[in-house]
């Protein structure tokens, strides 16, 4: 059976405070309604179609996805209006519904739930829970069999004793639900066009209704402010984390990691605390990465060390590396097996040879730098006329004194020396010693000034 997926996604939010559409309030740096969409696309459903309302235009260019239709909820009219807003894009055979704010559902407890569907069943996911106040009860005869659902503000004083409740995911048969949803009535305490009408439509009609119930209660939360957007947000992470450890990462405190993107880790990385992945983040085996970094869309070899307070930014480090701490690597710094780079030094676009030391206090911009370099402390790159950028080269073995700046486009040669303070604007030969600094004078009995007094 074909499978489509509605997310509705159309609320405003207002207890968010927010002018920011409330599904596009990230968990783990990613839109809420963004985890939803991967989760379903997981299942590689024939269409998903995204209800909005509430600032639609910035959700359609916020959220990704191959095969994605919209639907427009101009009013805000209930779950059941809100479906029907989806249907004429439903074309398959089975429709499974879920929530732009209930961001952490798995693949894997979907999977599980549509597989219960059939022509003659609709799936309904349910949750039991010691305090139901505020949702929905899920109303059984003598059988044990579903019955329908009634609201909170509907029910008896024998129904809000149930604690059994709706979670709001949903899944039928295209078929039953494009001819219950025209016959939803909203004379209820909501004035709204309820989807859970459709439970007691179902068994009208001698459809069967089969529960399943979510491996974590945490998977069918949802989001209405700013605490519970913080609260999913913590669980997220540790359920990242302890993926992790399962797979043999020491994390020092499961609290302080966050991963906001997708994070390969080898076996025996320790990670410290107060440490962020973001995007695409690839650590091989043996890293340590000290505490209060942040690395983001690079990839660590077997090995490295990166001290505290470092920041990898789209950089490829080699193996047996070592960073920081206070360093800081820019888009487009490669470092070839067992570089160093050291406390606030800082990389761009650039180079380093396997064995070269960048040590203390220095730029490098725009630069191919060879085996066993050492650079010394307070050495600059000038590598920007205010126009355009050059390149600086630093041939094998070459040494480079201390406070010096290399003015590009230039080259220093192999074994080369710069001497310490120098400014050198023109290339230096193979095996040469360059020293461009000003003459030295020393005034004998020189008064230093004085304040007055």
């Amino acid at each position: 059976m074909t499978l489509a997926v509605v997310i509705l996604a159309a609320g405003k939010g207002t207890r968010m405070k927010s002018a920011l559409p409330k599904v596009l309030h990230p968990i783990a740096g990613k839109p809420m309604v963004q985890h939803v969409v991967d989760a379903a696309a997981a299942l590689e459903p024939g269409n998903t179609v995204i209800v909005y309302g509430h600032g639609g235009e910035m959700v359609k260019t916020r959220v990704q996805g191959s095969q994605l239709g919209w639907a427009e909820q101009a009013e805000q009219l209930g779950t059941g209006h809100a479906v029907a807003q989806a249907m004429p894009l439903v074309k398959e055979d089975v429709v499974l519904v879920l929530y732009g704010d209930v961001p952490l559902i798995r693949p894997e407890t979907l999977q599980e739930f549509i597989a219960c569907v059939n022509d003659n069943t609709l799936a309904l996911m349910t949750l039991i829970m010691d305090d139901p106040s505020g949702y929905g009860r899920i109303v059984r005869d003598g059988q044990n069999r579903v019955q329908r659902i009634v609201e909170q503000k509907d029910a008896s004083e024998a129904e809000l004793g149930i604690n059994e409740i709706n979670t709001g995911i949903l899944a039928c048969p295209r078929a039953f639900l494009a001819d219950c949803l025209p016959k939803l009535s909203s004379n209820n305490a909501q004035g709204e066009y309820y989807l859970t009408d459709v439970i007691a439509m179902a068994v009208q009609s001698g459809l069967t209704v089969d529960t399943v119930q979510p491996a974590h209660a945490w998977e069918v939360d949802g989001v209405n402010d700013r605490v519970q957007l913080s609260r999913l947000e913590r669980i997220y992470q540790r359920v990242q984390a302890e993926d992790l450890m399962r797979d043999g990462v020491a994390v020092s405190d499961p609290a302080r990691l966050d991963i906001r993107g997708s994070v390969q880790i080898a076996s025996d990385v320790v990670i410290d605390v107060n440490v962020v992945l973001e995007g695409d983040v690839t650590i091989e085996e043996g890293v340590v990465i000290g505490p209060n970094c942040v690395i983001r869309d690079a990839n660590i070899g077997a090995g490295t060390r990166v001290e505290a307070f470092s920041l990898i930014d789209g950089a490829i480090v080699g193996e047996h590396c070592q960073i920081g701490p206070y360093a800081r690597l820019r888009p487009g710094t490669e470092l070839a097996d067992s570089a160093k780079i050291g406390n606030f030094v800082e990389t761009k676009k650039s180079y380093v040879g396997e064995g070269s030391k960048v040590n203390h206090l220095t730029y490098i911009g725009d630069s191919h730098i060879g085996k066993d370099v050492n650079v010394g402390a307070g050495t600059i790159t000038c590598n920007y006329d205010g126009v355009n950028k050059f390149q600086t080269v630093m041939k094998d073995g070459a040494f480079i004194g201390s406070n010096a700046s290399l003015v590009a486009p230039v080259t220093i040669g192999e074994n080369a020396t710069v001497g310490a303070g120098s400014t050198v604007t023109k290339d230096v030969e193979d095996n040469s010693l360059a020293v461009a600094r000003g003459q030295q004078r020393n005034v004998a009995n020189w008064q230093r000034p004085k304040k007055e007094k």
